[in-house]
């Protein structure tokens, strides 16, 4: 097919389909909790280290930024290489070890690996995200949320194949984890690269196309859940299951046929993107250049980056604290094997609705209302209390009302957070300077999960090795609902700090 931005736009959503697995945590946690010996604050530990991988991806960004230049556009697969380096690596140690295939490993060279496995999803967004911001400028929040609103689906996704080929076998899960992103991106690298074009009318319309593509994928899924609840399907019907949602999956390529001949006769060079800020004229939107382009030492002197982090702290940390705990909060409450990896699975469907709505819904506020888009982040920080406060009652089927309030805003600040940080800082270091906000998932995260969530699950247990009651975990959420809470203060702050900067914005817009 010809190399187009359409093209690289479908490449990206089916790498970014295959490489979230760190949202399946909880399918492989209890094998290498138990082939281990770990209690559950080792357990904690490493899933901190989890977390950190997948989101400290300062290097992935440093590494876009050196080798994707201005003409050099075209090595962004060597981001996506090293990606699929470190997943093979990293996933393939932990089956042996969880197999016994080498001696049990230290802690720390567990911790090492799954850092290490990890942290090759920050090498794959990197790539996809950033590139599809620089292809799509006009619409950042969109493309944002359709990249990363694909990536926190792909854990269903990898549910759904391992259910159906490998069930009940959480070790040769590990050893898909291993091959099927690393070889998916290799196959598809060379597609995913910048291609500065003018940004035409028609553009959101194809765009939508993939919002709902991405949308029936989740409905699907969410479908397949209900029924796997509802009844025992036999495994040709997981089979041809399995094969509808390929198909399904296949479909951004036809949506990116039609983009590129609707754009045959259309398409004209424009300069490298430099800018944040798009301005109309007519048929085509040109890039203004910006007074505010920073790199990331530019960006740490400002209050606008420390208010972005700390919101962040809050409301990814305790999002991730409850993710990497949802099976144990499960087993303690009494639900069966089969309702916690139903969780683990809707986690996706609910991450995954909350990145797509949140750059659709802020794209079309700021776009029609001048609506900052701060002003989301501090609704989705709220609205993260609400479901830490559901989680920690314990009421009968509280886990399903919580994952989903929690969830859906989780995914919300994954889609919003990139945005804001171009808009604010520019896209020219775009990659490095919104992984370095990252940081601040793991870094609440293991605040959370080991020093609150860990310390008070396993006093409550005593000897034992595990804990029973709705005392195990009501505390830890209690105290995440403040956090969350004390965020959405500070996401308030950043919307008063920057709404001059978003004025301008749709000034230049309405002026264009």
């Amino acid at each position: 097919m010809e190399a187009s931005k359409w093209t690289a736009a479908a490449a990206s959503i089916w790498i970014q389909c295959s490489c979230g697995a760190s949202y399946a945590f909880g399918i492989y946690s209890p094998i290498l909790k138990s082939s281990q010996g770990y209690d559950q604050s080792t357990l904690d530990t490493i899933s901190v280290f989890k977390d950190i991988g997948s989101n400290a991806g300062v290097i992935s960004g440093l590494l876009y930024a050196a080798v994707c230049r201005r003409g050099a556009a075209r090595r962004t697969w060597i981001v996506h290489a090293a990606g699929a380096a470190q997943c093979l690596v990293g996933y393939l140690f932990l089956w042996l070890a969880v197999t016994g295939a080498i001696a049990r490993p230290h802690v720390s060279a567990v911790c090492l690996f799954m850092f290490l496995a990890a942290h090759a999803q920050t090498f794959f967004n990197t790539a996809n995200v950033v590139t599809a911001v620089e292809n799509f400028p006009a619409y950042s929040g969109t493309v944002v949320g359709i990249m990363k609103g694909f990536l926190g689906l792909s854990g269903a996704v990898i549910i759904q194949v391992y259910q159906t080929i490998f069930p009940d076998k959480p070790t040769t899960f590990l050893l898909m984890l291993a091959f099927v992103p690393s070889l998916l991106s290799l196959a598809l690298m060379f597609f995913v690269r910048a291609h500065p074009t003018a940004t035409t009318d028609h553009e959101k319309t194809y765009l939508n196309g993939f919002s709902l593509i991405s949308m029936v994928v989740a409905a699907y899924v969410m479908l397949l859940i209900i029924l796997e609840n509802v009844f025992v399907l036999a495994p040709w019907m997981r089979a041809f299951s399995l094969t509808i949602l390929f198909l399904i999956l296949s479909s951004p390529l036809h949506v990116a046929v039609r983009a590129n001949k609707h754009e045959a006769e259309k398409l004209s060079s424009l300069p490298c993107l430099k800018s944040p800020l798009v301005m109309d004229n007519g048929t085509q939107k040109t890039i203004v250049t910006s007074d505010h382009e920073m790199n990331l030492v530019q960006a740490l002197r400002t209050l606008s980056f420390w208010l972005l982090f700390v919101a962040m702290l809050c409301g990814m940390g305790s999002g991730l604290a409850t993710i990497n705990n949802i099976s144990q909060i499960g087993e303690s409450l009494g639900y069966t094997a089969v309702e916690r990896s139903t969780l683990v699975s809707l986690w996706s469907i609910w991450n995954f609705l909350g990145r797509v709505g949140a750059g659709l819904m802020s794209d079309a506020f700021l776009h029609k209302k001048g609506c900052p888009r701060p002003l989301f982040m501090t609704v989705t920080l709220a609205g993260m209390t609400v479901g830490h406060i559901i989680i920690g009652s314990g009421f009968s089927g509280n886990l399903y009302v919580g994952s989903v309030v929690v969830g859906i805003c989780y995914g919300a600040q994954w889609s919003l957070m990139p945005t804001i940080t171009s808009e604010v800082f520019g896209v020219r270091h775009m990659g490095t300077i919104f992984n370095t906000i990252a940081i601040a998932s793991p870094l609440g995260s293991y605040i959370f999960s080991v020093r609150v969530i860990g310390y008070i699950y396993d006093r409550n247990a005593g000897d034992e090795s595990s804990c029973s009651g709705t005392q195990c975990f009501m505390s830890s959420f209690f105290v995440m609902a403040v956090v969350s809470l004390f965020g959405s203060l500070v996401a308030l702050g950043l919307f008063v700090k920057t709404r001059r900067d978003y004025a301008r914005i749709v000034r230049t817009r309405m002026l264009a």
